[in-house]
């Protein structure tokens, strides 16, 4: 039965923008953010981390409903460069490790922003897709006493082959079909969204990234999901995850490619419900 106060709550979202001051590794930021449940207060907390080419609009409904799944509040927000954060300067190239610099500086920052203190944060879980999984995996690698646990969804660990030939793909497409055109429905600059994301998976230098040792810093309880049919990554990059990490418990899902939450919802949920409640 679904916790009362979630269900007053769930038609109450709170949307706006965060301030974040400059640091050695970004000038001043404004980010969007949407609460989810926000009037829910004494209930966990659930950080939503998208995918390369996501934001905030791109997630669509499936952080609401995975939120009333598991009786937690929502924070969804769109990383610098998308939805209607801060954009990318046009000709600003992202480092190789623009994905720690996320992890370690963005994130908490947003947290410091929103007043999230340190004993909410220990009941957090961060939640992941693709891009977003490997920051999910590096958050919970450098502050493992800052959360509850974490979900990571296609996450990249290393990069292979498959992906680097489909993001080139994806580029294509981008350039030469209505692509362009449909994401821009989901960023108020397209090109800076695309460009950041597509640019540094095809950098040569991009080519030797990986955060598999530090994988073996993470804690806290750790499930990691992927599809059989996934075209951005192979199960190559969970394996991995569960080498570096004993107690990740791994999901595989069939009839599935690189986005579970539109490919098999239910399996998704499910499986992410399971293992958040076995936690408890």
């Amino acid at each position: 039965m679904q916790n009362p106060a979630l269900a007053a709550a769930a038609a109450t979202t709170a949307s706006g923008f965060a301030e974040l001051p400059a640091t050695a590794s970004h000038g001043p930021l404004r980010i969007e953010y949407r609460w989810l449940n926000e009037t829910a207060s004494d209930a966990p907390l659930a950080v939503f981390l998208h995918e390369g080419l996501g934001s905030i609009a791109m997630w669509r409904d499936w952080p609401q409903a995975l939120c009333e799944r598991l009786g937690m509040r929502g924070l969804v927000y769109s990383r610098p460069g998308y939805g209607l954060s801060t954009p990318r300067e046009h000709g600003v190239k992202w480092p190789v490790d623009f994905m720690t610099a996320q992890a370690r500086d963005i994130l908490p920052a947003l947290l410091d922003a929103l007043e999230i203190d340190m004993r909410e944060r220990q009941r957090m879980w961060v939640i992941g897709h693709s891009d977003g999984g490997s920051i999910a995996l590096l958050y919970a690698a450098l502050y493992p006493d800052a959360l509850a646990g974490a979900v990571v969804i296609a996450p990249h660990v290393f990069v292979e082959d498959i992906s680097v030939e489909s993001i080139a793909q994806t580029k294509q497409l981008y350039e030469t079909t209505d692509l362009r055109s449909k994401l821009s429905r989901y960023h108020a600059d397209v090109d800076s969204a695309f460009y950041g994301w597509n640019d540094i998976w095809l950098n040569p230098a991009f080519r030797q990234w990986t955060i598999s040792a530090e994988l073996a810093s993470i804690r806290q309880p750790l499930v990691a999901i992927q599809g059989h049919d996934d075209n951005y990554g192979t199960m190559a990059q969970i394996d991995t995850i569960a080498a570096r990490v004993p107690h990740a418990k791994l999901v595989k899902l069939d009839a599935c490619g690189h986005s579970p939450h539109r490919d098999a919802p239910d399996k998704l949920n499910d499986a992410i419900a399971a293992f958040v409640s076995a936690q408890r």
